[in-house]
């Protein structure tokens, strides 16, 4: 459970249920984008062509470092001397039922 208290006024609602009603809105074509794409990729690298836009699939190697292994080889102080911390924002909406956040 967080323990950020929540503002409430005609403003941030207005935005927050806008928010929440685009999402809702897009939420299924972002389901159908997510499938057409994973499609197209199947077909592997190469250029597609459709009537009004074209579409590259390519493929590359990117290396990315296994934590896991760094954690059990280096001390949790060298880790500790060498993690750089940002602050990060973030939001999240999520449907009210009946007044309540939804579970």
């Amino acid at each position: 459970m967080s323990n950020v208290t929540p503002i409430r006024s005609s403003d941030t609602a207005a935005i927050v249920d806008r928010i929440g009603l685009i999402k809702a809105q897009i939420a299924p074509q972002l389901e159908e984008l997510e499938n057409l794409q994973k499609q197209l990729k199947d077909f592997g690298p190469g250029v597609y062509p459709g009537t009004h836009f074209d579409a590259t699939v390519s493929q590359h190697e990117r290396d990315s470092l296994d934590m896991a292994a760094v954690r059990a080889k280096l001390s949790p102080q060298f880790i500790t001397a060498h993690t750089k911390t940002s602050v990060v924002t973030t939001l999240k909406v999520v449907a009210r039922v009946l007044g309540r956040k939804a579970s």
